[in-house]
């Protein structure tokens, strides 16, 4: 028979129990910060206060290493040096950029050359806050150089060379997806279940959040606050590429970053592509790449490649899906 005291005792330890470190404390762990020229967030769940927040600070530390190593606009980052050197002799190449480069290059040969990171060779003459482009001088001289094959690895001495003069390399079209994929091993390797590290155009998320799927959205290409559509996600990756996240317009003519690599100039016909598959290096590449190409053999591209789905948006602001999320429609 449970007395008064006895129920009384009950509640208390119910109470103390809810207040133990390993409940009271459990919820979601939030930061931001700009790194990589775009918004970097992590959100988590955690038990522990003091871990939750030391996680979320690894993982904007980590896109910081990332970035010091990759970017373009640090002139003291290793790719810096390779841009500057790599024309005239064979530089030395950590191994983690390295792999990432020929990643690249290997997405470069199953795009045909739609994924190029010589792109930068005239990449180099834009500037969008300035409203600026190449002359047609420039541009001249830069074509020669957007080549792929003009990147010439060696794994055994981990060494990388520009077999023509000019190349410029950006790794902007998969270095934000390798970062979120470096940032999620690092929460999976703490035992983390639940979270989302988002990069620019680039999610992944762990596990659900509330016991849902994640909803991520996919921006209207012509409406800074509109969306076009939701989309539940759940242990997955998400890359969008648009024409609206660094551009300018001139004389009625929209001058975007993702550029043909066969023209130098911004790529017309779309106005965003949205890839899903299991980890983002490989949905910011193809998001970059299927935009070059076009929305038919876009599509084409993504219903050959197992586990990656795509949605476009055209020029006319028309949506097109891959064949395995138009059968789920």
């Amino acid at each position: 028979m449970v007395t008064n005291k006895h129920l009384l005792f009950l509640l208390l330890l119910l109470w103390l129990l809810m207040l133990s470190p390993g409940t009271a404390t459990a919820k979601w762990y939030r930061q931001d910060a700009a790194i990589m020229g775009t918004a970097i967030a992590v959100d988590l769940w955690d038990e522990d206060e003091p871990r939750g927040r030391a996680l979320t600070k690894a993982v904007i530390d980590e896109m910081h290493r990332i970035d010091d190593l990759m970017s373009t606009y640090k002139s003291g980052s290793e790719l810096s040096r390779i841009n500057a050197r790599a024309a005239d002799e064979a530089m030395p190449v950590s191994p983690e950029l390295l792999a990432l480069i020929q990643r690249a290059l290997n997405f470069s040969g199953l795009t045909g050359g739609a994924f190029d990171i010589t792109y930068a060779s005239a990449g180099q003459y834009y500037d969008y806050r300035e409203g600026i482009r190449p002359s047609s001088q420039q541009l001249a001289q830069a074509l020669p150089a957007i080549d792929y094959h003009h990147v010439r690895i060696d794994p055994q001495a981990s060494t990388i060379r520009f077999l023509y003069p000019g190349v410029r390399i950006d790794l902007g079209g998969i270095a934000k997806g390798y970062a979120v994929d470096r940032c999620i091993a690092i929460l999976q390797a703490a035992g983390v279940k639940s979270a989302m590290v988002n990069a620019g155009g680039d999610t992944r998320v762990l596990g659900k959040h509330w016991k849902q799927p994640w909803m991520v959205g996919i921006r209207d290409p012509r409406n800074e606050e509109g969306l076009v559509t939701m989309i539940p996600l759940e242990d997955t990756a998400i890359s969008t590429s648009g024409d609206y996240e660094r551009y300018f317009e001139k004389d009625g003519v929209r001058f975007h970053h993702i550029l043909n690599p066969r023209t130098g100039m911004s790529t017309s016909g779309v106005r965003s592509v949205s890839i899903i598959g299991a980890e983002a290096t490989t949905t910011d590449a193809l998001s970059t790449s299927v935009f070059v190409m076009g929305t038919e053999p876009g599509l084409k591209l993504v219903d050959s490649l197992p586990d990656i789905e795509a949605i476009i948006i055209d020029n006319q602001g028309k949506m097109f899906y891959s064949k395995g999320l138009d059968r789920l429609r």
